[in-house]
């Protein structure tokens, strides 16, 4: 009996063994984009556990036994497509297919998509394929990791962090002057005078589709670059009508926590503002906001809503909308210590206590149009409209001037402020392939930017008898600016243009080996520079009557003011204001070879012509002048990509570019903060930078990538900001010393733990990056007092650049599951950690003012209910720590303080 049991068994064995199978195969296309070849789309036979994605190509094959079957095909942002499919022994079934665009939508709360370069695994693609040395982050995993603004999302690249309290993006070590932004590829403004780049903080991820950071110059950027180009790709829509609309509730557990919240009085809570100074504040007091603060209940709030459509325009055109529009403020609240500059016996000079009140909305209004006029022509404009605002109402107690003001304590100072930003951004851009072998790309812009500080207000208080009763207070007759209000206003209107013809050459096997490239970049821009303060010069022959802190329109009115116990003066007497204005015109033309001289070895070489004019004019509380200077810059560039195999890169590239002073670091203005003064330096002057990396790519699958890049660069002439000897040790920016150098190495992973790709997904992944930096700058005081009239003794003879940290990690946790079509969820664990860096150099024999280390830990949890609605919730900052920034040779606390933990929570529907 046993025998034939044996023997049935293996008969069935080999039978079921023996059966022979029949292959399916062929490309996927992608029917909007000229048939281009879709990689890594999902294949699946339904009803089966037979699936696969296609290759780099395009291309697929699966395996089945003989039988019907309906055939699947999908991926995110196109229309799925089912084909029966009958599948003969031993036989291969070829099937073609193109899919089109779907109407997918991205939202903060669900991962969806409208195009491929929103999703991780296209944009690892371009990665792969590029010559260049190229990092992107799209849509796709800016929602799974909770991202709300551009800030954010490219500190969670390898390499760049963000300087806390200045919204500073640090690249490499490099920070703002050394970098540069764009949106599709053309130049933004910067929102502030001191800066070179826009806030990047300004532009929620709601109008983005990815945004690129080149590390590496090219021939095709701008050539003021030292750190990176960040340029954000905005959201276009193809595909079916899409409208959803959300919004968010949230919380900051400080902010939450005070009873009594305070801000400024005057900005609206929808963060615009139409406050201006009196035109007549020398005979009578006439300001129309008073000092006293005005209450506020901290509940963060946010709602938007977006839409799109596709019309079809004759046979081969495509006329495609989109738009969004959001609000979104935020409160937020800290506590803790905060000094001034450290004496060599490490000792402040001034000891403070603080609170800070703060309230930051943002407007965002996009549109644009997409015009597909056929496979081979589009045009697109896009139109951008921001408002940003920033409320801070900052109150420190203590000692304001050890050897000066409240000496044993007792000082108080207290200070408002609105920062407002509203930015006008209108692009038109075109793509045409004129034959086989030739393409041309455009893109023209106009951008227009006000930054205005309306209305702020700094009071000074001190003891009227320190040893007596140190809260008896009056205000303080020390100096006239104790005590002021100040108005600002920065116009900044530019024009740009990108032109680029490129011709393939060369025809090998169906493909061109060459590539020849021409173009033009042109950028103009015209800034703008008002300020006026106005300060309240106390009477010291009269007597000073007690002043409440918490009523200061008690004492500042128009009775006291009539009763002579104060004036009001501004620097020059008049209201003329103190102003700079500057123009730049940068015209550059370019060219560049790209040549395959092997299968596996691919070459980019490329050189770009650049002339620069900067002028600026200025009127000031210290000087009137001119300065002026034009150059010439020559910056060649190469990129070399060498194909180890199919899943491997080996990438090099070399690089010269420049950077250039802004215009406020050349005009000798004096910027007043509660705890230092800023002097512009007309004879600053640009530095020149050398870049070279090399890079190791590997792809293990379509959304895996492990890569391990070393760089290098040489700056001459760097540009730093530091503490001229002065009597009030004024901070001013000059070229410090010969060079500076910067080495490190950078490591990125990502992996999928495990991936069920059934017809319920689920998956979970992890990624992590990690970079580390050795960084060294020779500073020389006799070549500073040699090339200008200031005079610096530095505390050493070489240190760190400013912002570097040594050691950059970010790292995450995603868990993703699929219960069916229209229900889902997703959970995102990140950390992110930077080791100390400098905030300012010492000089005169004091340390540098030093960051400590930090590290950040968030929790993202995202789901969809059903086809309409979805929900999230995401806790923020979950560790809390104490941000601390030291004087490092005294070993002595500067600043210390907490920002508390975020929680939010978040719907959307979608029609």
């Amino acid at each position: 009996m046993k025998l034939k049991l044996f023997i049935l068994t293996l008969f069935i064995s080999t039978l079921a063994f023996s059966q022979t199978k029949g292959t399916i195969s062929g490309v996927l296309t992608d029917k909007d984009s000229n048939n281009e070849t879709l990689p890594f789309a999902n294949v699946l036979l339904k009803g089966t556990q037979i699936n696969g994605i296609t290759d780099i190509d395009g291309k697929y094959s699966l395996s089945a036994p003989a039988g019907s079957y309906v055939i699947q095909y999908s991926f995110i942002g196109y229309e799925s497509l089912e084909i029966p499919v009958t599948v003969i022994d031993s036989e291969t079934v070829i099937l073609n297919k193109a899919l089109g665009a779907a109407g997918y939508k991205l939202s903060d709360v669900v991962i969806t998509t409208h195009v491929n370069k929103q999703k991780e695994t296209a944009l690892l693609l371009e990665q792969k394929k590029a010559v260049e040395i190229k990092q992107s982050i799209g849509a796709q995993e800016l929602s799974r990791k909770g991202v709300s603004d551009v800030a954010t999302a490219v500190t969670k690249t390898s390499g760049i962090t963000k300087q806390e309290g200045t919204g500073n993006i640090f690249v490499r070590g490099l920070g703002d002057r050394y970098n540069s932004t764009t949106m599709n590829g053309l130049p933004l403004p910067s929102d502030d005078p001191s800066k070179k780049n826009i806030k990047l903080g300004i532009f929620n991820t709601d109008i983005v589709e990815s945004i690129g950071i080149d590390k590496t110059y090219n021939f095709r950027n701008f050539g003021d670059f030292g750190g990176a180009n960040i340029d954000i790709v905005s959201k276009t829509h193809t595909g079916s009508k899409m409208l959803e609309i959300g919004f968010e509730l949230g919380m900051n557990t400080l902010a939450n926590s005070q009873k009594d919240f305070r801000l400024q009085d005057g900005p609206s809570k929808t963060g615009f503002s139409n406050t201006s100074y009196p035109k007549n504040p020398f005979s009578s007091y006439n300001f129309d906001t008073n000092w006293n603060t005005a209450a506020a209940t901290p509940i963060n709030t946010s709602i938007f809503i977006r839409g799109g459509s596709e019309f079809n325009v004759g046979e081969n055109g495509k006329l495609g909308f989109f738009g969004t529009a959001s609000f979104d403020n935020e409160y937020n609240y800290t506590t803790g210590v905060s000094n001034g500059s450290i004496g060599l016996n490490g000792i402040p000079r001034r000891n403070l206590n603080f609170e800070s009140f703060s309230y930051n909305t943002n407007t965002t209004v996009m549109g644009n149009v997409n015009y597909k006029i056929n496979a081979n022509n589009s045009i697109k404009f896009n139109s951008l409209f921001v408002n940003t605002s920033s409320q801070d109402h900052q109150e420190f107690e203590g000692i304001i001037d050890r050897f000066d003001i409240a000496s044993d304590g007792g000082g108080y100072i207290r200070r408002s402020n609105l920062d407002q930003t509203t930015v006008f951004i209108n692009q038109l851009l075109g793509n045409h392939s004129l034959n086989e072998r030739t393409n041309f790309n455009w893109g023209v812009s106009y951008n227009s930017l006000k930054n205005s500080i309306p209305d702020r207000m700094q009071n000074t208080l001190i003891p009227q008898n320190e040893q007596s009763d140190p809260d008896v207070k009056q205000v303080s007759d020390n100096n006239d600016s104790e005590n002021h209000r100040f108005y600002q206003n920065l116009k900044d209107n530019q024009l740009a243009a990108n032109l680029a013809l490129d011709y393939k050459f060369n025809k090998e096997d169906e493909d061109y080996r060459g590539k020849f490239t021409l173009g033009y970049s042109g950028y103009t821009k015209k800034v703008g520079f008002q300020a006026r303060q106005f300060n309240f010069d106390i009477n010291t022959a009269v007597a000073q009557p007690v002043v409440d802190k918490n009523n200061i329109d008690g004492y500042f009115n128009q009775t006291n003011f009539s009763n002579n116990l104060f004036s009001i003066k501004t620097f020059n007497g008049g209201l003329a204001p103190q102003t700079y204005d500057g123009d730049q015109n940068i015209q550059a033309a370019f060219v560049g070879v790209e040549y395959k001289f092997t299968p596996k070895l691919t070459v980019v070489f490329g050189t770009r012509g650049e002339y620069i004019i900067q002028n600026i004019d200025w009127f000031t509380n210290i000087s009137k002048g001119t300065n002026k200077f034009d150059k010439f810059e020559f910056l060649p560039s190469t990129s070399i990509k060498y194909e180890l195999n199919e899943d491997q890169n080996l990438k090099f590239a070399a690089s010269k570019s420049y950077t250039l002073p802004q215009f406020k670091e050349r005009a000798p203005f004096q910027f007043e903060d509660v705890t230092e003064v800023i002097i512009g330096n007309p004879k600053l002057y640009s530095s020149t930078n050398y870049n070279a990396d090399v890079k190791w790519e590997y792809f293990p699958k379509s959304s895996e990538i492990i890569s391990l890049t070393a760089f290098g660069k040489l700056i001459q002439n760097p540009i730093n900001e530091i503490t001229i000897t002065s009597a009030t040790n004024d901070i001013s920016y000059v070229n410090s010393g010969e060079k500076a150098v910067v080495l490190g190495a950078e490591f990125e992973i990502r992996k999928n733990i495990f991936e069920n790709n059934a017809e319920n997904k689920e998956s979970l992944t992890t990624g992590f990056n990690a970079s580390y930096m050795y960084n060294n700058q020779d500073f020389n005081g006799q070549k500073v007092e040699n090339e200008t009239d200031l005079t610096v003794f530095f505390s050493k003879t070489e240190g760190k650049l400013t912002g570097a940290s040594d050691l950059l990690l970010n790292g995450d946790l995603s868990y993703f599951k699929e219960f069916s079509g229209d229900k889902n969820v997703l959970a995102t664990v990140t950390y992110g950690y930077f080791s100390d860096r400098i905030y300012a150099l010492g000089t005169s024999g004091r340390g540098d003012l030093v960051d400590k280390a930090n590290g950040t830990l968030d929790f993202i949890l995202k789901s969809k209910l059903t086809k309409n609605i979805g929900l999230g919730f995401s806790v923020k900052n979950i560790l809390n720590p104490t941000i601390e920034r030291i004087q490092d040779k005294q070993n002595v606390l500067v600043e210390s303080y907490k920002k508390g933990v975020n929680f939010k929570v978040a719907a959307t529907y979608t029609f």
